[in-house]
């Protein structure tokens, strides 16, 4: 059975205590260590001082080399090694024979160690040698008469405390640094998890993990492209969507913004620090729709992010809500029209007026295929001719007469835009007229369209004689949400047209009074502009 996740706050202050013991371990023994050699530095110190004031006795230098000289040597060196507290003194002859020992059943007996060699060569020094009792430190000084002649070697030696007696020698010392650190190492692990436990905002890691996972699933189900930096202008979060709008390939998330996408205008968010909605931009190839939005916490900016969408799907959206709806609307108006030419032309051959009803037909049909070809053959774009026609049939349904002036001609789009754009444009702007319209009290409604286009300008003009605008209006009318009908679903259109406007760098220019009517006239410039025919 698969145990639960232990909580970090327990996972940190375990780990920390481990560390902590782990690290008083490897102290304690770098300190035993230490501890040793002093000691042994210490024990060299004294037995060469122990056995530099045997060798200068007067009494061992007298009778070192005299027979039965251990007999006045013996007790004296005995006395001193007590004295001094080490583990045994003895005194050689030339001929390594001990005149003085702790165990006096080896006085007179030879010193057969190899490691007396250099001190019988008048060589003074320490060595280190293991023996029946443990290790011991040995002291070597040679001994030499009045007319300084080695006479002997004397050997003092002190046996090295074991493992364990220094241990016991300093367990209270190593017992209350063991306790305080673990005590201060376990409170401040756990005063560390705490800290960072709010920092997580009281999650756990598996929490973390899932959330991290779920909203990176999040992101690449989206429809709309996500892009995401920090206040580096590193990138955090880039998904799927946004790397096919801008064509990106790898994994973009750690790279500055700027090698990636140097146009996206992302790091404007993080120095102005407010948001920008609804902007159509430009990025490398792609005309999108963007939101950014400063990341904030409180009054501190901690990074930016932008949601983008492609510009056809907003263009599609914006021209269903403007312009191609109308063409469902536009089918409704003519079928009522030829329904009402049909009752027409059936009673007049009721009245027996053939060559009367004959005219009328000739007449009509004559009208719209001139209206048709017109339309076919100088607006070079299919949705922009089609949307122009339902715009006069839905006129001549609510009584107002739409004139296209048939000097128009429109071949070509001027660079930056496309058919969206332009039935975005006709669409608002004949639909404002006819609105004007409605609320105007006109024997005779006209709305006025206008095309013109050369190699340098494209001018689009619409106008009607409705109830026109007062300053106040005019000086609002591009503003988003700002409408004079009172509708949640208004203030829209012109806030689309201005911008479509910015984006082809052109001109809108508009003139109206109160009562006698509005006129809008867009001029956009045409260098390079793409075949109107073409921009499906």
């Amino acid at each position: 059975m698969r145990l639960p996740p232990m909580p970090i706050r327990w996972k940190m202050t375990v780990l920390s205590f481990g560390l902590v013991l782990f690290s008083l371990l490897i102290g304690g023994i770098i300190l035993l260590g230490s501890v040793t050699r002093l000691k042994e530095d210490e024990i060299g110190r004294r037995v060469m001082l122990t056995a530099r004031t045997v060798a200068n006795l007067p009494t061992v230098q007298q009778y070192i080399a005299a027979p039965d000289g251990w007999k006045q040597i013996a007790p004296v060196a005995d006395n001193i090694r007590m004295i001094h507290g080490v583990s045994y003194v003895v005194v050689l002859d030339m001929n390594r024979t001990r005149l003085s020992h702790p165990i006096w059943s080896r006085i007179g007996q030879p010193f057969d160690d190899a490691d007396a060699d250099a001190a019988f060569a008048e060589h003074t020094y320490i060595s280190k040698a293991v023996g029946e009792s443990g290790t011991a430190v040995r002291a070597y000084m040679p001994v030499t008469n009045e007319e300084h002649q080695q006479v002997g070697v004397v050997v003092v030696g002190q046996l090295l405390p074991s493992l364990g007696a220094t241990i016991a020698e300093q367990w209270r010392f190593a017992a209350v640094t063991i306790l305080l650190s673990l005590a201060f190492g376990m409170m401040g692990s756990w005063q560390l998890a705490r800290h960072i436990k709010r920092q997580m905002f009281n999650m756990e890691p598996h929490e973390i993990a899932r959330m991290y996972r779920e909203r990176n699933a999040a992101f690449e189900a989206m429809h709309e492209g996500v892009v995401a930096v920090d206040m580096n202008e590193t990138i955090t979060i880039f998904n799927e969507r946004a790397k096919r709008i801008f064509g990106i390939e790898g994994d973009c998330v750690g790279r500055p913004i700027r090698d990636v996408l140097p146009d996206t205008r992302l790091p404007e968010v993080l120095e102005k620090g407010g948001p920008i909605y609804n902007q159509e931009i430009r990025v490398g190839n792609a005309l999108i729709w963007s939101n950014r939005i400063p990341i904030r916490d409180g009054e501190q900016t901690l990074g930016a992010v932008a949601i983008f969408q492609d510009r056809t799907e907003v263009a599609r959206i914006a021209e269903e809500l403007t312009g191609v709806r109308a063409f469902v609307d536009a089918l409704r108006v003519q079928n009522h029209e030829h329904m009402n030419k049909l009752h027409t032309i059936a009673g007049l051959i009721q009245l027996d007026n053939k060559e009367r009803a004959l005219e009328y037909v000739f007449d009509v049909s004559e009208r719209q295929e001139e209206l048709t070809r017109f339309l076919q053959e100088h607006i070079g774009h299919d949705s922009i001719a089609g949307l122009l026609l339902s715009k006069v049939s839905r006129g001549k349904e609510l009584g107002i007469e739409v004139e296209l002036d048939r000097r128009s001609e429109f071949k070509r789009f001027p660079p930056l835009l496309d058919h969206h754009d332009f039935v975005v444009i006709f669409g608002n702007l004949i639909e404002n007229a006819f609105d004007a319209l409605q609320s105007a009290e006109r024997e005779r409604k006209e709305v006025y369209v206008s095309v013109e286009q050369d190699d340098e300008v494209l001018s689009v003009l619409v106008e009607d004689n409705g109830c026109g605008m007062t300053e106040e209006t005019k000086a609002k009318m591009l503003e988003q949400g700002y409408s004079t009908k009172g509708s949640d679903n208004r203030g829209v259109g012109l806030h689309l047209v201005h911008r479509i406007v910015q984006k082809g760098n052109g001109e809108l220019r508009c003139e109206s009074s109160p009562g006698q009517g509005t006129s809008f006239m867009i001029i956009f410039p045409m260098g390079g502009g793409t075949d109107s025919d073409s921009g499906e």
